[in-house]
């Protein structure tokens, strides 16, 4: 493959971008443009943005005080208006502006001193096609004008083989540009109606492929039956029901209903359980599990860490515990030994649950009679290792989890392949988490940290990185050294590159209490439940999602006393935070986060469970998806026509590469 660049450096950021073919180039899209149109002077008003074009009148003058320099002129606009024009910190101006020369400057107006606070000065008048500025998200080091270049590059040695994956009728439907239009307005637009355009295609063309493979798989669960079992009886489940500790909540038990009526049906059953932090989705899959017991088959419940898998069992034992259910731990770190029992068990028939990590689909793993399948954070794995499991039980039923909520219309669009059931109610304990923003240099802090561990309480301190960074953001080991030398032996690290047995240690030394401070990554985000911990300290923040953030909230304060969550971040957009002060409704932090999250983002949102999309804001363009989804179940309906083929064939093709990715 050719180099993209001449810049080894330059091709390394590209490539950590995904970006290795001129074709994902092009397909980087600008997440905004700058608009040098110029601006009418008339009724200017304090603090707009302006663009002039006009003449230097006076030679510009260079003030140095306290490390800053000041560099001012004046200036007269083509309408012959008068202003003070100030730069800082851009001495260079002293060469490059001259008296009478014509420039466009680009700043800020100040009403009161009819001044410029300038931002950008470019010689000469800008020409109309290149008013309209890309700006791409890019690594800091990766200059926007070389990519502008690169893209232009690009759209020109590609011309002519730009083909679209939109069917004609629905490009001639909607009144489409074709894509090579399209892709070349979007990156070198004359006017916003042409980034509109070009938005309205590849949006489009996005939302109909990712609900076009919703669809496939949809259509190919439900071809899929299994063998006709005896139908369970919810009644049966009541003496079960009732011995547990807690009573279940209305959404609770509707949702082990909705289960329940899927399992008796002849079709596979493939539906997916979301709800908040702390609503107890685990408690509904262990009633699913009861159930499916009852109609004499086992069970597995497969989890993404081996952390949250052994939970699950810990979990499970004390659950089951009066019930003569046979359960069983299986991992990859299981003594050999051990493992041959577990599997001859299984086999056997003589284990009801099985609970594990992506072992649970070794290819020598068999089961005896496997009934129902229960994945645990279900993004995380692939859509043929969900259906790989399911099929070790002559097409057992699957129940997928999520704990990242969003309201149930824009899940039935995004999650078209699954049936939802929803947990929106708390159990009775309830949580009591007060959210605070701080800079890095706050004391409150380690006074927060002080204050937990005199209440002989535990606390989580989360870093964005493993490894010290240059850009300034904090790393883990960095963070874990610092709590170390102030709180000695108390401190734990937590991260991914830890090998899986140091990773087992420190967690259940957190677990026991012998560890007060847990110095980690993201990778508590999920599962980790440790009761005793009521204050978590989360760095950069701004670097997380909100949904992320919200889970990772989510494993303090769970035995219901007062906790604190401080989000520590020196940006200036900190804004964006406030929601999490001001609320613990997950769905209304999901939303938000995808609020935020625009097009052509490099941090996406894979690790909360909801797609990442190139061009599409899940909000802003759900009627796009609505349209797509309509449209991409009329061309499964009309499968067999050759003009849609192709397209399906394209749709199944990336099916199977985002399994590869995850496997």
């Amino acid at each position: 493959m050719d180099k993209l660049t001449k810049s080894p450096r330059l091709n390394y950021l590209l490539g950590q971008m995904g970006i290795f073919t001129l074709y994902d180039v092009i397909n980087h899209l600008p997440r905004r443009y700058e608009d040098f149109s110029y601006t009418e002077e008339k009724d200017l008003k304090d603090k707009q943005k302006v663009v002039l074009f006009g003449k230097v009148i006076s030679i510009p003058k260079i003030i140095k005080a306290k490390g800053v320099t000041v560099s001012t002129f004046d200036f007269m606009s083509q309408n012959r208006r008068y202003y003070k024009v100030v730069f800082f910190n851009q001495p260079y101006l002293n060469n490059m502006v001259k008296i009478d020369g014509e420039y466009s400057i680009i700043g800020t107006f100040n009403l009161k001193r009819n001044e410029i606070d300038g931002q950008k000065i470019l010689k000469g008048e800008v020409p109309n096609e290149e008013r309209l500025k890309p700006v791409y998200s890019l690594p800091k080091e990766f200059q926007n004008y070389l990519f502008a270049k690169l893209a232009l590059k690009a759209l020109n040695e590609l011309q002519g083989k730009i083909y679209p994956l939109v069917p004609y009728d629905y490009i001639n439907k909607y009144h489409l540009v074709n894509k090579e239009v399209a892709l070349n307005w979007a990156h070198h637009p004359h006017s916003y109606q042409e980034i509109q355009q070009a938005l309205r295609h590849l949006k489009y063309e996005e939302a109909l492929l990712f609900s076009l493979k919703n669809q496939l798989i949809r259509e190919s669960n439900k071809s899929l039956s299994k063998i006709r079992k005896e139908p369970i009886d919810i009644d049966i489940c009541q003496p079960f029901l009732d011995s547990l500790p807690y009573k279940l909540t209305e959404d609770q038990l509707t949702a082990s209903k909705e289960i329940i009526e899927d399992m008796n049906q002849n079709g596979l059953m493939y539906r997916l359980l979301q709800g908040d932090v702390g609503t107890g989705k685990t408690l509904v899959c262990f009633v699913a599990m009861y159930a499916n017991h009852l109609r004499g088959d086992q069970a597995a419940l497969m989890a993404p860490t081996d952390a949250l898998a052994r939970q699950h069992y810990a979990n499970a034992l004390k659950l089951f515990k009066d019930t003569k259910l046979k359960i069983a731990l299986l991992l990859g770190s299981t003594p050999a030994s051990e493992k041959k029992q577990i599997k001859d068990d299984l086999r056997e028939g003589y284990i009801d649950i099985i609970i594990g990590t992506h072992t649970l689909f070794s290819k020598d793993v068999q089961y005896s009679s496997l009934g129902l399948v229960v994945i645990d954070e279900q993004h995380r794995f692939g859509v043929n290792q969900r259906i790989a499991l399911a099929n070790k039980g002559e097409h057992a039923d699957l129940l997928m989890m999520s704990a990242t909520p969003i309201p149930r219309s824009l899940a039935l669009t995004l999650y078209g392949d699954l049936d939802i059931s929803t947990l929106y109610t708390f159990p009775s304990t309830k949580r009591d988490v007060k959210t605070m923003i701080f800079k890095s240099d706050n004391e409150r802090i380690f006074k927060a940290v002080d204050y937990a561990l005199s209440n002989d309480k535990q606390v989580y301190v989360i870093a964005p990185l493993i490894d010290f960074s240059e850009d300034g953001r904090f790393s883990v080991e960095q963070l874990y050294a610092k709590y170390a030398f102030r709180y000695r032996a108390a401190v734990g690290l937590l991260h991914g590159k830890m090998k899986q047995e140091e990773k087992e240690q420190v967690l259940d030394k957190f677990y026991k209490g012998e560890i007060k401070i847990l110095v980690s990554t993201q990778v508590v985000e999920v599962g980790i439940d440790v009761k005793n911990a009521n204050t978590m300290i989360i760095y950069d923040a701004t670097h997380f999602g909100l949904a992320s953030l919200h889970q990772l909230r989510g494993r303090i304060g769970r035995d219901g006393s007062k906790s604190f969550c401080i989000l520590v971040t020196n940006e200036e957009d900190a804004d964006k935070l406030d929601i999490l002060t001001r609320s613990e409704d997950g769905f209304a932090i999901a939303e938000e986060d995808m609020k935020q999250r625009g097009p052509g983002e490099l941090t996406g949102l894979k690790q909360s469970g909801i797609p990442d999309f190139a061009f599409l804001n899940i909000i802003d363009d759900y009627k796009i998806f609505v349209v797509a989804r309509d449209d991409a179940k009329e061309i499964i309906k009309n499968k067999e026509d050759k003009k849609y083929q192709w397209l399906i064939k394209y749709a199944i093709s990336l099916i199977n590469q985002e399994d590869i990715k995850k496997a």
